[in-house]
């Protein structure tokens, strides 16, 4: 078997159906199986795999799992040498699958690849990310992407040919299983957000490449999956922490700490004077202190 297609799903039926309708579409000439993790969902999307994609390896949980716990169940049946991790929110163009695989057949010292991830207008999205480190969160990535573009690339660059990067975006990745069974599974401890952040990272430590494919093209509904509510919020500010305190000493964790709250606190503020000087006129902007005002309570109560 080359590949195993690893799909979490949690109430995203009809995503599901799209996604999976590209993958039978578009990976051609290469074996796979498909294998989709429900976690508990509500939507009978359970229902619709069985009765429009009988094919497909489904792995049904009680509860929701979150992302990495999810992919892990897969990634301990996978039969592929291969293993490709897609979000329900992607739909894949003709040749992306067979660009990453064959880079990757062509270069055994690259653990995992990605390609371009597109909106839906066909605009490109962020599909690469560095490590989460003081200076990213003292600076706008966007800023040192522009003064340091060969150490962050980004949607901005164009490139001629596969570029070596520190992480992926998770939405879709290909991964190889040597490297699995070398660096371990995804960290559990990552419920959402930043699970292939730490993956990438542990793989860069024991020797590994990853690399980022601009020609393999990916659409991406962006959000889609998990959405932008205060909770997904808080799910990535979860990860983050979990990230800065697993791989950095408590000093370093601690200022971290500190200007992610610093920053949202700024945030904070700022909406709340637009909104005063708009007399709460402005609804997105009513949403946005709302959202803020979450964050900012979450943190004043210790982040539970």
């Amino acid at each position: 078997m080359d590949l195993s297609v690893v799909i979490v799903n949690w109430n995203t039926k009809d995503l599901l159906r799209g996604c999976l309708q590209s993958v039978y579409r578009t990976v051609k000439d290469i074996s796979f199986e498909v294998i989709v993790v429900d976690n508990a969902s509500q939507d009978r999307s359970v229902a619709m795999l069985k009765e429009d994609f009988p094919e497909v390896q489904v792995i049904e949980n009680d509860t929701n799992k979150g992302f990495g716990a999810a992919n892990n169940q897969a990634l301990r049946v996978m039969r592929g040498r291969y293993a490709l991790l897609l979000n329900t929110d992607t739909v894949l163009t003709d040749g992306a699958v067979r660009q990453l695989f064959s880079f990757l057949e062509r270069h055994p010292d690259a653990a995992m690849a990605c390609g371009q991830l597109l909106n839906e207008d066909g605009s490109r999205q962020n599909s690469v990310a560095a490590f989460p480190t003081l200076l990213t969160l003292l600076f706008n990535t966007s800023v040192l992407e522009y003064l340091f573009p060969a150490r962050y690339p980004s949607k901005r660059q164009d490139y001629e040919g596969p570029v070596e990067v520190e992480s992926c975006i998770g939405a879709c990745l290909m991964v190889r299983k040597k490297t699995i069974d070398e660096v371990g599974l995804f960290d559990e401890r990552f419920f959402f957000f930043l699970e292939e952040t730490d993956w990438a990272f542990r793989m860069k430590k024991a020797g590994w490449k990853v690399c980022f494919i601009h020609s393999a093209a990916i659409y991406h509904f962006q959000g889609r999956s998990i959405g932008h509510g205060v909770e997904s919020r808080i799910a990535f500010y979860r990860s983050r922490y979990a990230y800065f305190r697993k791989w950095y000493k408590r000093p370093y964790y601690i200022l971290a700490r500190f200007l992610i709250f610093g920053r949202l606190t700024v945030d904070w503020v700022s909406m709340a004077a637009a909104n005063l000087l708009l007399l709460g006129a402005n609804r997105k902007i009513r949403t946005r202190l709302a959202v803020y005002s979450r964050l900012v309570l979450w943190h004043l109560q210790g982040c539970p």
